[in-house]
């Protein structure tokens, strides 16, 4: 190594590298660290090095060879990577490694307009003091190196124009919890600000995109997922595009409802024209979706949901498909097709589906969610009544067609809209759940609007978060968890803003939350059970209960202080029912496992003084949020020890949890004989998830005859997750046999959305 080559510094000026500094850092970064090398990252690394070089891309290139020797033999290499990057991105926030003292930074960044100016009004110089000293900015040294650099890429505040960054990690965390408690009482708030502090810093407690980036902002809507129902007519249209961009603008993901808009050559005004059908109007929706970038952080995406019965259903189907041209193509958006048991009887049964255009069958469309036999009735009505338009087509035959779109797309989802409504905390009858979001595991009451500012429609919100299910030794630990999350996501349903009245009036209404898991595959490992032999059933069924009660029991408890949610007599709660009593009783007959906790003292408690939140639950991919925590994604099983992330910000190499001492007990997507064993586990934790879970079917071609998966094998799948009560499925995964079983790519949900 020439040893004469001279580093050009941040202000211009010219010196000799020197080497002997470079070396202690990486000794720094290496400490208590094993299988890690400095002399091997120095060697990879000077050899990159030429006269001239800036002071910043010496630090890119130490950290890019250091995460280049992640290996299954050399883990360790993830944290002295992400160490390095630590330090270089603290250098380029505070111009040192050490960080400011707190109350400065945020007074500095409040005067720049980054930080929300109510930070430095709601909270004293002294109480600022108080933070400084239990937050610990050496856990900053727990991160992987994707966590860091997605930490960089999307959650610092940042200027996504110059690359300027402001803050460091523990910066982030303490300063999310001080907005998120603000309003709490001045004796009690710092206990709960440490409290969620502690909680998301040391991942017990993972955090959405949309909370991680904005809270401590100006920006003040944090809510992962949208849903926005449009109802026929050109006013409710135009009102669902207008809510679309508003939110698409402010990160969040979107669900769309379309299945009321008429068919193709339906009557309007009486005969006076004819109508153009559905595509024209998803087009429209689409252009909406993909108006705005989302600031830098995501790009704007939508699924949109009709029913499997819509007359024009041959043609949506097909939508996303490469083939075809434009004009009969929709691509940028995804769909979730909406079943219920009638269409599957007519599968099972061989007989015909009728396709009905909804504005031709009163009642049929409404009924479809709020009540299954009134449907079933009507449904057969119409198919008897010669006056009504409609078409008749073999049930397989459209099964087949469902089925061969998802397997060559991936992204034709699955809504079982019955499970939806019959065991949901909703009552159908006055609060249905029409469709789910973008990525598949809300399950919310909407209406549409009639115009941008009607208060009359309902725009559902979900707020999201997550347990670490890896951080937790004891279920138990749950009971205190349960009751920070839930009082953090409730208080940030007043704190964030609402750009649409409806959104507004729904969410004061519900205030509905939505809490997973990530993890979940490292927490099978940890206690040495697996996905395809049933062997995961009984401890998934009390981990689930355990998350479900702890959760209710936080609404309850907040309720009693503050009260319950003002729709709370639209559920099923208020009429003490529970998950419990209205899941699929087929899932007893995959798991015996009794319930182990108090929910008949719960029920009583609910009752008397209610929830202060409709829902609680939902399982969310959890892609990006999994990462910095260096977890696995949500129930996801890994596709390798170490996955290779790929997305905006480059090729991130994740190793899985415990990798030297569990490697021999993660069961690893593509070993995993057949979907069956991963259904039955979403059977059981869907039997106490109050709203839905993103669950995705994964195929290997060979292991089929001619490397080829059967629909049989397909349809089969979908009707062992119908029996077992599950509402939704995400992802039909296949796969491509190129040998790269850890490759995974950063889609749009993937890019932020509901993927926490």
């Amino acid at each position: 190594m020439n040893n004469n080559l001279f580093v050009t510094k941040r202000d211009g000026e010219k010196e000799l590298i020197d080497l002997d500094k470079i070396h202690k850092v990486i000794d720094w970064a290496a400490e208590g660290l094993d299988s890690v090398s400095v002399s091997q990252v120095e060697i990879k690394s000077h050899i990159q090095f030429y006269d001239g070089i800036k002071t910043e891309d010496i630090h890119e290139t130490i950290i890019k060879a250091a995460a280049d020797l992640i290996s299954e033999e050399t883990p360790d290499y993830q944290y002295l990577s992400a160490r390095l990057a630590v330090f270089h991105l603290r250098k380029k926030a505070y111009g040192k490694y050490e960080p400011p003292a707190l109350f400065d930074h945020v007074t500095k960044l409040v005067a720049a307009g980054k930080y929300d100016k109510h930070l430095i009004e709601d909270y004293t110089a002294e109480e600022f003091a108080i933070m400084d000293a239990f937050l610990d900015h050496n856990r900053d040294k727990d991160f992987s190196y994707a966590a860091v650099k997605q930490l960089e890429g999307k959650y610092l505040v940042q200027n996504r124009v110059t690359g300027e960054i402001y803050e460091s990690a523990q910066f982030l965390y303490v300063l999310v919890a001080a907005c998120l408690f603000a309003k709490y009482p001045v004796e009690t708030r710092l206990n709960y600000v440490k409290g969620f502090y502690d909680a998301i810093s040391t991942f017990k407690i993972s955090l959405p995109t949309p909370i991680m980036a904005g809270v401590r902002t100006p920006t003040r809507q944090f809510s992962s997922c949208v849903l926005i129902e449009a109802g026929d007519s050109l006013d409710s249209i135009n009102a669902t595009t207008s809510a679309i961009v508003k939110y698409v603008s402010q990160r969040a993901g979107i669900g769309i409802n379309a299945g009321r808009i008429r068919a193709l050559g339906s009557s309007i005004r009486n005969g006076e024209a004819f109508h153009t059908g559905c595509i024209p109007f998803y087009k429209h929706f689409q252009t909406a979706v993909k108006s705005c970038s989302q600031g830098g952080v995501r790009g704007g995406a939508a699924t949109l949901f009709y029913p499997l019965w819509h007359l024009e259903v041959e043609s949506l189907l097909v939508l996303k498909n490469n083939r075809g041209v434009e004009e009969n193509r929709v691509r940028h958006l995804d769909y979730g097709v909406q079943f219920n048991k009638v269409m599957y009887q007519r599968l099972i049964k061989g007989g015909y589906i009728t396709l009905f255009s909804p504005s031709d069958v009163p009642g049929l469309y409404d009924a479809f969610f709020e009540n299954q036999d009134l449907f079933e009735e009507l449904y057969e009505k119409y198919e008897n009544d010669d006056s009504i338009r409609k078409k008749r087509i073999k049930a397989i035959e459209l099964f087949t067609l469902f089925a061969q779109e998802r397997s060559s797309t991936g992204r034709i989802y699955l809504q079982n809209v019955d499970h939806c409504n019959t065991h949901s905390p909703f009552n159908p009858e006055v609060a249905p759940v029409r469709q789910s979001n973008l990525c598949l595991e809300i399950a919310l009451p909407t209406k549409p609007m009639n115009d941008i500012n009607d208060e009359n429609g309902e725009i559902a919100l979900c707020t999201l978060s997550a347990f670490n299910l890896g951080k937790i030794d004891s279920l138990d630990e749950l009971d205190g968890l349960a009751d920070l999350a839930v009082r953090a996501l409730d208080n940030l349903l007043d704190y964030q803003d609402y750009p649409v009245a409806a959104a507004l009036s729904a969410t004061m209404g519900r205030r509905t939350l939505g809490i997973g898991v990530i993890n979940y595959a490292y927490y099978l490992a940890k206690n040495g059970v697996f996905y395809s032999n049933g062997s995961a059933n009984n401890l998934t069924h009390r981990t689930f209960e355990a998350i479900q009660y702890y959760l209710l029991k936080a609404s309850n408890n907040l309720a009693k202080e503050q009260g319950a949610c003002p729709k709370f007599n639209e559920t099923r709660l208020s009429q003490g029912i529970l998950p419990i009593d209205t899941y699929k009783k087929e899932v007893d007959k995959i798991c015996s496992e009794s319930l182990h906790l108090d929910w008949e003292g719960l029920r009583a408690s609910i009752k008397e003084h209610g929830v202060r939140n409709s829902t609680v639950s939902a399982l969310m991919p959890s892609e990006t949020s999994s990462q910095i925590s260096n977890a696995t994604n949500g129930i996801e099983p890994p596709r390798g020890l170490i996955s290779i992330k790929a997305s905006k910000d480059g090729i991130l190499k994740q190793v899985v949890p415990e990798y030297e001492r569990l490697k021999n007990n993660y069961e690893l997507l593509w070993n995993i004989p057949d979907n069956t064993g991963y259904l039955e586990l979403v059977g059981i934790m869907q039997k106490f998830v109050d709203q839905t879970i993103s669950a995705n079917t994964n195929y290997d071609p060979s292991k089929f005859v001619n490397g080829k998966v059967p629909i049989k094998q397909i349809l089969k799948d979908i009707l062992l997750a119908y029996k077992l009560g599950v509402k939704t499925m995400y992802y039909h995964n296949t796969r491509d046999g190129s040998g790269d079983d850890q490759a995974e790519i950063e889609d749009d949900c993937v890019g932020g959305a509901c993927k926490i």
